[in-house]
């Protein structure tokens, strides 16, 4: 019995050991797997922690963008400040550069007013004369500069005056060879840079003479624009005048012309009236002993020589009439399409017995297509007819510089209405025929077609398949 009772507590202590080591081992394989569990979804677990460091590290981003930000405002500040300063350093470069340059691109267009109305370039010339003597006068009395300091040299007062006639004579030197400059250079595309330039030195050599209080006068200066005012002008005038004795040697070129044209068709006109007067004659004493069939010939040879006679007089007649009449002779209204464009129209005057031979002429070699004719008119008194028509066009004309140059920007309807108002009596054909201009543009686009098909038809297979190849996926 006792035996039994041990056994039952060896055995229940056996299985309370077995249950235990067993229980011990689940433990342990518990706090593993929470251990392991912990490891694995630590982040997870810890989320208040995280969310903590993560709003920290974007406060830190936010502050760092926030901070580079300012550096850039005030970067691209500094930068805009710089590039103003850099910008107003350079223009103010090219505009003292364009005062020395001459180039046609820089110059600014403007209208000059001129400051003198002399009607001669030798009115022009003894102004010219007269300031340069005043330029002269006012150095001699030292007024050409000023110095309102009396300064010593050395504790000497002559030295110091000295020194300022030194000085100043130093200045004007270097600003008369500047204004020199300028006024060998002015034209009409650089008054304006020119006058700049004798400014500019102005302001720069009173700058350079500020530390000795010396300075050119404005009434020195003013007397320097004056003589650049007076040269410009005098050359404006100068082309003037050769334009206008061009003017008038190509009129005198074109009435020898007329007078030698109208003095061969009368000379013409008398051998053929002499000529026709002869066979008349003979004609006539023919007829006395003609018989037959042989008086009807001679009868009508009477009546055709005593046409040609006729007509040969006339001609004669017209010829002596048009040399007498020395202001006689046709205004054209001619056009070319193919040189000039649509709707421009040259007006001009010849006093050639035959007018189409002046056309001819202007249209031989100066233009590269032909004149076609709108009008002619003729008058007893062509140069005013002409000048008339001219002054009503005056807003239209092309070229506002040269008044030689008679071409027009107006309609045909316009001139034709014109004419009308000046009771002159002309037929004008409107349309413009441009005949040599049209065939050209027309061979032009025939060898440009042939061209585009040679092309098309060179083609390689390739070239065929990438043109057969869609251009885009849509």
């Amino acid at each position: 019995m006792i035996i039994a009772v041990i056994i039952f507590v060896v055995a229940i202590a056996g299985i309370l050991t077995f249950l235990l080591i067993k229980k011990g081992q689940s433990l342990k394989q518990v706090e593993t797997d929470l251990d392991n569990f912990k490891n694995k979804y630590k982040d997870i677990i810890d989320i208040d922690g995280v969310v903590a460091e993560k709003t920290n590290e974007l406060k830190n981003i936010n502050q760092n963008i926030n901070n580079q930000t300012a550096d850039f405002s005030r970067q691209k500040e500094q930068l805009n400040q710089d590039f103003q300063n850099k910008r107003n350093i350079y223009e103010n470069l090219l505009n003292e550069i364009s005062i020395l340059e001459e180039n046609l691109e820089d110059i600014s267009y403007g209208l000059y007013k001129p400051h003198f109305d002399y009607k001669t370039s030798e009115e022009f010339k003894q102004s010219l004369e007269q300031i340069r003597e005043k330029q002269k006068q006012i150095i001699k009395d030292e007024q050409a500069t000023h110095c309102p300091v009396e300064w010593t040299v050395e504790n000497s007062r002559v030295k110091g005056k000295k020194m300022i006639k030194e000085s100043s004579k130093l200045m004007l030197r270097a600003f008369n060879g500047e204004c020199d400059a300028a006024t060998s250079k002015v034209s009409w595309n650089n008054i304006s840079n020119m006058e700049a330039r004798i400014q500019k030195a102005y302001e720069a050599l009173n700058k350079l003479g500020s530390t000795n209080q010396i300075s050119i006068t404005d009434n020195y200066l003013k007397l320097k624009l004056e003589e650049l005012y007076l040269e410009f002008e005098l050359e404006e005038k100068i082309y003037q005048e050769k334009e206008e004795q061009r003017k008038i040697r190509e009129q005198m070129r074109e009435e020898e012309k007329a007078i030698k044209e109208i003095e061969k068709a009368r000379k013409d006109a008398e051998v053929e009236e002499e000529n026709y007067q002869k066979a008349l004659e003979k004609a006539k004493a023919e007829i006395e002993k003609a018989k037959g069939q042989e008086v009807d010939k001679l009868t009508e040879k009477i009546k055709q020589l005593e046409i040609n006679l006729k007509k040969a007089q006339e001609l004669k007649s017209r010829a002596i009439s048009q040399a007498q009449l020395t202001k006689s002779g046709h205004i054209y209204i001619i056009s070319n399409i193919g040189s000039f464009g649509d709707e421009v129209y040259k007006i001009g005057m010849t006093r050639r017995l035959e007018p189409m031979d002046r056309i001819n002429e202007l249209g031989d070699a100066s233009v590269p297509f032909d004149f076609d004719v709108h009008g002619l008119i003729y008058s007893e008194n062509a140069p005013e007819v002409e000048n008339t028509l001219h002054k009503r066009l005056d807003n239209k004309r092309l070229n506002l510089v040269n008044m030689r140059a008679e071409f027009f920007k107006t309609s045909i309807d316009e001139i034709e209405q014109i004419v009308k108002e000046m009771n002159l009596t002309v037929q004008l054909t409107k349309l413009a025929e441009a005949r040599e201009y049209r065939e050209t543009i027309s061979i032009r686009e025939a060898k440009k077609q042939q061209i585009d098909g040679q092309i098309e038809h060179n083609k390689t297979p390739i070239e065929e398949k990438l043109e057969k190849f869609p251009t885009s996926l849509d």
